[in-house]
């Protein structure tokens, strides 16, 4: 078979109208792909049609995507998708959501899906699973049934740059001492970043906030700004190297979100030299990472403060973090997928 086959990538609709995890996700595999020679495309399916591509990659498992598996599949195309389920998906909460999707059903006479019965029809209708962790892949055996040998666990890279990170950048354009709380994210209730300013707004470090912040979230962002120790600066473009230097810059990085998959944030702080401290609730391989990331119940203060403040005094090497995230490369992860890709298609 060439390896020149074609790919087309697909997700939701709106997908694009931010900056994200998910986005960085496909946009790195896509490029690693096509360094392999893969023709993969993020396509528009108002206007390219499947049947011109030799198999579909869907990434994520909800906001309607169920639509784009069903048409790959009437249009006899393989199907991977890479669903991203968060941890929370157990087997007692498959259990309830089973029962849940059979009420609904019957009460409508089947005519309103819910989330559940979209994921599982995802999932059971994809030729094969990508998972980012083994919490992932039990999430997705335990809460959907699938079967263990439909899924493969491929993590997510990091681009080299964050591991050629230097903090003279971000430190001379905003005249930052290095040593400062770093949380890169969008700004909103579930990244929590209130929860990590009113934990350490009685301590004399400073929290510098990066990311997005919708028109919605304003009034959250507001709360946040009531702090003096806090500095916002917005998003930054993610090619932009501030945004490498401001990791490399800080002296620790934390993200207390409700929850998380695999953030490419606490991976890209790691490359760039900063130890991290992230949510408990992720699908995350941290065996390698145990010297250098630590892990926080998101909504208790006392403990986020602690861990901020241990780690601040005793800061690990720079070497020891970027060692702990270096197996992980985005062709790596274009070798693997490949792998499938061809087994599929062949």
């Amino acid at each position: 078979m060439p390896d020149n086959f074609k790919v087309a990538v697909l997700s939701y609709p709106m997908l694009f109208q931010r900056q994200g995890g998910l986005q960085i996700q496909i946009l790195e595999t896509i490029a690693a792909l096509r360094r392999l020679g893969i023709q993969a495309e993020l396509i528009n399916p108002n206007q390219d049609k499947l049947a011109d591509y030799d198999l579909v990659h869907v990434f994520s498992a909800i906001n309607g995507n169920y639509r784009l598996v069903e048409a790959a599949r009437h249009a006899a195309k393989p199907v991977v998708i890479s669903p991203l389920i968060q941890p929370d998906w157990t087997k007692c909460t498959g259990l309830r959501e089973r029962f849940l999707n059979w009420l609904v059903g019957k009460l409508t006479r089947w005519h309103i899906r819910t989330t559940y019965q979209e994921i599982e029809f995802c999932l059971r209708s994809s030729n094969f699973v990508v998972a980012l962790g083994e919490i992932e892949k039990k999430s997705i055996m335990d809460a959907f049934y699938i079967a263990p040998e439909k899924i493969r666990v491929i993590q997510n890279g990091i681009p080299q740059r964050f591991f050629e990170a230097s903090p003279d950048l971000f430190a001379k354009k905003y005249k930052l001492a290095p040593g400062f709380v770093l949380c890169v994210a969008t700004i909103n209730s579930y990244k929590n970043q209130l929860a990590l300013v009113q934990a350490l707004k009685d301590e004399p470090c400073k929290i510098v906030l990066i990311g997005q912040c919708l028109e919605t979230d304003q009034g959250y962002l507001g709360r946040i700004l009531e702090f003096p120790n806090v500095i916002y600066l917005g998003s930054l473009d993610y090619q932009d190297p501030l945004l490498a230097s401001a990791y490399a810059a800080a002296g620790v990085f934390c993200l207390p979100s409700q929850s998380e998959v695999m953030p490419l944030s606490v991976l890209e702080a790691l490359a760039s030299g900063t130890p991290a401290i992230m949510t408990k609730h992720h699908c995350m391989n941290v065996d390698s990472m145990h010297q250098v990331l630590a892990e926080i119940e998101p909504n208790n203060h006392e403990q986020i403060r602690l861990l901020v403040n241990r780690v601040l005094a005793n800061p690990v090497s720079s070497d020891q973090c970027r060692n702990a995230v270096l197996h992980l490369n985005w062709d790596n992860v274009a070798q693997d997928l490949s792998d499938i890709y061809r087994a599929l298609i062949r």
